[in-house]
């Protein structure tokens, strides 16, 4: 009989520094679509500050509490990520489970946002684009949902079928900033 083992989007490679940024594979366990049904976003919202202890995000935000984050994904649209949804949301919302659909990395480093101008057509710098906040937008020609999780680093979804091809440009362009910076 044939034994199926679970591989990671990115199939477990490991962190890649070049100078002083590094590309890392976030291993997810648990990703929500929150789809709230019309009317019912201010009831989703406490019903998720209620269950998990953050509220349903704005457009271009993120709400965070512990290790559970609901990021923004475009009008109508957030995900709840590395929680187990409460039943309780059902009632305000379709409630998907996205766990398996998605590649998650982070850019971590001052010069990230060097790295990240080569590929994405959004100023990324911190004073344009702070901690908390979080847009759909384009790596590449991939379509991603970006957010910054701190001062220096910043977090790339893309679907899990365009994993290798998100780890090839984000790496060639890290290497190719090292080298610009001689680093």
């Amino acid at each position: 009989m044939v034994e199926l083992k679970a591989k990671s989007p990115c199939q477990g490679r490991k962190p890649v520094t070049h100078g002083s940024v590094t590309l890392s594979e976030v291993p997810v366990t648990t990703i929500t679509a929150l789809l709230p049904y019309r009317g019912k976003t201010a009831e989703l919202s406490a019903a998720l500050q209620d269950a998990h202890g953050l509220a349903l995000p704005g457009p271009n935000s993120l709400t965070r509490a512990g290790n559970v984050t609901c990021l923004w994904t475009g009008l109508d649209q957030a995900m709840l990520i590395g929680a187990e949804p409460a039943d309780a949301l059902c009632a305000h919302a379709a409630v998907v489970d996205q766990s398996d659909g998605w590649t998650v990395v982070t850019l971590t480093g001052a010069a990230g946002v060097d790295v990240l101008a080569r590929l994405i057509p959004v100023d990324l710098r911190t004073k344009a684009f702070p901690e908390g906040t979080a847009m759909r937008t384009q790596v590449g020609h991939m379509t991603a949902s970006v957010a910054r999780l701190s001062g220096d680093t910043v977090q790339i979804m893309v679907f899990r079928s365009m994993a290798g091809t998100l780890w090839h440009e984000l790496e060639t362009a890290l290497s190719g900033v090292a080298a610009r910076t001689g680093a």
